[in-house]
């Protein structure tokens, strides 16, 4: 079959340079969409490969349907494409005149919460999908509940098969209403509601003739003008060292450079660093950008900063301005989601893994787990399970320098590992909590530590 995609030109090195970035990812219950939309996404927008979609094409024709399903684009995973599901999640990267982006297609299942998790996790914006004849459901609280936890600063509430309901603007304006006020009440800072049809395109990139009564933008349109804020000015600078460089050639017989990705804020030359968790000083003498001499340099770039004094630095110590150094503990106490099939239970001994620093520690209490119907907390329930999100309380072998989650969605995460295997058991954020209501009556006994 021939496409009838128009081609498109390809955006220049310099069109791309002048656009800014968008992380976002997708959410939402089994098959409420996601996956068509975002085919519908990339289709509409031309930002698929001709092979790509006749690749579909003849997928599609093999499984007896007459039009391709744009759902292909995204489940690549056999399992996936047979089961019709998405279980991984799918990565996209595309581009318009006026934008770039990152996207992170994640599972619907309950039982993948969890992937939801990591493909959010450094999102700026996140689209959850609501199919219109079922409403707002349990995964739909669950995945704003999510969305709330990792601060992912812009919602979009996608309200799909809008045709299977006549295209009724009553029916998006009670779906709408009653999501709001529940994302509104975890915390959400904004939410905006588009009324779709991901298998007939409408509002999706172009707008719909069957629902005008809607004036708002399309899913494309808010995706390429929602306002980022890449503003370094206000960030908390902060260097992990991933690695000493002492090439020790003729050329430079002294250099000692400190190399690492910059995950927050900005360093320049000339200034006064700490160096943690030891407490040493130094002031930065220069920073090295792929190879060159530059005077400052900010997340997320990759560089080599230079020290004005020799002082003992490793992999794992962390380079950060004198003047917003944050303490340093061994008592960390965060919101956490689990992600392992064995449980996480008070006394689990674990690895912490913070920035570039692994350290030992152990589970010291469970406070509460969260149940996401009613955003009640159950006190001390003694062990979590996959895909719950509770609270945690954590004693580390070594002291640590980290950030509340709030100020720093880098320097403020962390993950535990199984210290046997090396099996991720759980993500973390350090100072989270939920503005819940009241917990409810610990019917179970209290097998949590006294302190």
């Amino acid at each position: 079959m021939t496409s009838t995609t128009e081609p498109t030109e390809p955006l220049s090195v310099e069109q791309l340079s002048a656009t800014t970035l968008l992380r976002f990812a997708t959410a939402g219950s089994v098959d409420d969409g996601k996956s068509t939309l975002v085919g519908r996404l990339l289709h509409d927008s031309k930002s698929i490969l001709t092979d790509q979609l006749e690749a579909v094409e003849h997928a599609s024709r093999n499984r007896g349907q007459d039009t391709p399903d744009l759902a292909l684009l995204t489940d690549g995973l056999r399992a996936e494409r047979e089961q019709g599901i998405t279980i991984d999640v799918a990565y996209r990267y595309f581009a318009t005149a006026r934008r770039r982006f990152i996207l992170a297609d994640t599972p619907g299942h309950v039982q993948y919460t969890r992937n939801m998790v990591t493909g959010a996790s450094t999102a700026d914006l996140a689209v959850v999908l609501v199919d219109a004849r079922n409403g707002v459901i349990e995964q739909t609280r669950r995945h704003a509940a999510v969305a709330a936890l990792l601060r992912v600063p812009h919602v979009v509430l996608a309200v799909n098969k809008m045709d299977l309901v006549g295209y009724e603007e009553s029916v998006f304006a009670a779906i709408a209403e009653e999501f709001t006020a529940y994302a509104s009440e975890l915390g959400v800072p904004e939410i905006t509601a588009i009324p779709i049809s991901a298998l007939a395109g409408d509002n999706v990139v172009e707008p719909s003739a069957n629902m005008d009564w809607y004036g708002g933008p399309t899913v494309l349109e808010h995706l390429e003008t929602v306002p980022v804020s890449h503003d370094l000015a206000h960030c908390h600078a902060r260097l992990p060292v991933q690695y000493v460089i002492r090439p020790q050639t003729a050329e430079h017989p002294d250099y000692r450079g400190y190399a690492g990705q910059i995950a927050a804020g900005s360093l320049r030359v000339g200034q006064e660093i700490t160096v943690l968790p030891s407490g040493r000083t130094s002031t930065i003498s220069g920073i090295d950008l792929l190879g060159e001499p530059v005077d400052i340099a900010w997340t997320p770039q990759s560089v080599t900063v230079l020290l004005k004094d020799d002082i003992d630095i490793s992999r794992g110590d962390l380079i950060v301005p004198s003047k917003d150094a944050p303490a340093t503990t061994q008592d960390v106490e965060a919101t956490v989601c689990h992600v392992a099939d064995e449980a996480l239970t008070v006394g689990h001994r674990v690895l912490l893994k913070h920035g570039t620093r692994t350290v030992k520690a152990i589970v010291k209490d469970i406070p509460s787990r969260l149940t996401l119907d009613d955003l009640s907390l159950h006190p001390h329930p003694g062990r979590l399970v996959a895909n719950d999100i509770g609270r945690v309380k954590i004693r580390t072998a070594e002291p640590l320098p980290v950030d509340s989650y709030a100020d720093s969605r880098r320097t403020g995460a962390f993950i535990l590992i199984d210290p046997s295997d090396g099996t991720t058991l759980t993500a973390g954020m350090v100072g989270e909590s939920f503005a819940a209501p009241q917990p409810v009556k610990d019917e179970s006994d209290d097998d949590g530590w006294d302190f």
